[in-house]
């Protein structure tokens, strides 16, 4: 699927602008008491959680198939990708074999451009690359967090992502968001993208989006208690871009941030020993019923066809910084003390999964 923005077509602002406010009043709609948004501790990327701090003001500048993109990233070693030229051996997957989607569209905005480059739906990861030129020198944390977002319209109630760059010059970089979800995704939609400088400008981007065929699904439903905590893997997904673990934690604590389900991660082996790296993923928690409940997808490289057996093994990664961000019911946000070193150890139980080449 490779689709390019039409340079003709008008660019519709009262459509962009109801999109946004659609997705704000869904994203306060869905908010239930009290709910916490955790990312992942001391990571040189920056997390970015859905919200609608960036739907004030719409400037739009020029918007058109950008050769300035087509030129800059030739001079990379893979020629005319973001994601090409990423260190993400599932990008590079992607990109090879034509997984992506290469949109190419570039607004300008106060002489910065930015060029939405491509796009990859796998599993539950919206992967999304850009090109970002200016006339001026860009400081560090331009972009800040990197960009919001709305699925046909309206703002998830449930998702995290991290936000990282790759500087080629004073005025030039490469970015790739990772948006992570933790419901139910269609299999296309339409994907809306804010991207917020810090002079205020505003740059949206809409685009259609479709996931890849070929991911192959297997229901574990594996779980495990150990002091307090319930671990449950619900599900393992793979795809040529990747492998992805899903799990679901439980544990009668009511402060998030002495919370141990949000830091868990997984370590993952084959039948010789050799290890499928991993890449985290975002983490989302609630509290229900006196308890705390986190949901995550974590990410791996993709998993070789000889590969007989995996085994898994959870472990707790205790955080030395960070903090989060409670939302009561009426939508404000309280920050959280970070108390992340007083967290217990846990030690889970390794368990043994055939992928499904190998089920039979």
């Amino acid at each position: 699927m490779k689709k390019s923005h039409d340079p003709l077509e008008e660019f519709p602002q009262d459509q962009v602008r109801s999109a946004i406010q659609s997705g704000i009043a869904q994203a306060k709609e869905h908010l239930d008491p009290p709910r916490s948004r955790m990312a992942n501790r001391k990571r040189k990327i920056l997390y970015a959680l859905s919200s609608a701090a960036a739907a004030f003001g719409i400037l739009v500048g020029s918007s058109y198939f950008s050769p300035a993109l087509a030129s800059t990233l030739s001079q990379l070693p893979i020629i005319g990708s973001v994601f090409g030229n990423s260190d993400l051996i599932g990008l590079q997957q992607a990109q090879k074999n034509g997984l992506t989607s290469e949109i190419g569209e570039t607004q300008t905005v106060n002489g910065i451009s930015v060029t939405l480059a491509e796009i990859l739906y796998d599993q539950n990861n919206i992967t999304i690359g850009l090109f970002i030129e200016s006339d001026q020198e860009l400081d560090d944390f331009y972009f800040g967090a990197g960009m919001d977002f709305t699925i046909n319209g309206k703002n998830p109630s449930w998702s995290s992502g991290s936000y990282g760059e790759e500087r080629l010059s004073s005025t030039t970089l490469t970015a790739i968001q990772e948006i992570n979800t933790t419901q139910e995704m269609p299999e296309q939609f339409e994907l809306g993208l804010m991207l917020q400088g810090k002079e205020g400008e505003t740059w949206y981007f809409s685009t259609p989006v479709e996931k890849i065929t070929d991911i192959q699904t297997i229901a574990l439903q594996h779980s495990q208690t150990v002091d307090g905590l319930m671990l449950t893997v619900t599900e393992m997904s793979f795809s040529e871009t990747g492998m992805s673990i899903a799990y679901e934690s439980s544990e009668e604590e009511t402060d998030f941030d002495l919370s141990r389900g949000g830091n868990i991660e997984f370590l993952v082996v084959d039948q010789n020993g050799n290890e499928i790296s991993g890449h985290s993923g975002g983490v989302t928690g609630e509290r229900v019923k006196g308890k705390i409940v986190h949901w995550s997808n974590k990410q791996f490289d993709p998993v070789d066809f000889n590969v007989t057996e995996l085994t898994i093994t959870p472990y707790l990664v205790i955080p030395s910084g960070g903090g989060g961000v409670e939302i009561d019911e009426n939508g404000n946000e309280t920050e959280i003390e970070f108390k992340g070193d007083s967290i217990e150890p846990v030690e889970f139980e390794s368990f043994k999964v055939k992928p499904p080449w190998n089920k039979g």
